[in-house]
């Protein structure tokens, strides 16, 4: 069971850092949100006037510290369960900050995504209280 859990950790942190690198780098890339065809308009209640920061902030948690968590997951590092439960919570956070800023809840995007952080923290939680096999 440990096994295949991190197997679906691994590849959900995998899937996460993918897709938050790639949306990242092309907010940083385009901070006008043309390149990823997202209006300026959704920052009108952000604190933000481009994509610049959000994009950096997108790259950097969601999408090297996820990679990260999967390598040191694959690695087996002992701390692993704490990391795949932070970026399933980090995940979740940044889904909720988003929806609050835009004042958007897009199901097609968010809804998969606020599933993929409860599994990281469900499987995360359980592989913190299996004992190592």
């Amino acid at each position: 069971m440990q096994r295949n859990l991190r197997i679906t950790a691994i590849t959900l942190l995998l899937i996460n850092s993918i897709g938050a690198l790639w949306g990242g780098a092309g907010l940083i890339y385009d901070p006008s949100g043309e390149f990823m065809q997202m209006p300026l308009d959704f920052l009108t209640h952000s604190p933000f006037n481009s994509y610049l920061i959000p994009g950096i902030i997108l790259f950097t948690v969601n999408g090297l510290m996820c990679l990260a968590a999967a390598i040191l997951t694959i690695r087996k590092w002992s701390y692993h369960p704490q990391l795949i439960i932070l970026q399933g919570i980090l995940l979740a956070g940044w889904l909720s900050v988003q929806i609050i800023m835009i004042q958007v809840f897009y199901a097609p995007l968010h809804l998969p995504f606020y599933l993929i952080a409860l599994a990281l923290i469900m499987s995360g939680s359980v592989l913190l209280r299996a004992k190592p096999a």
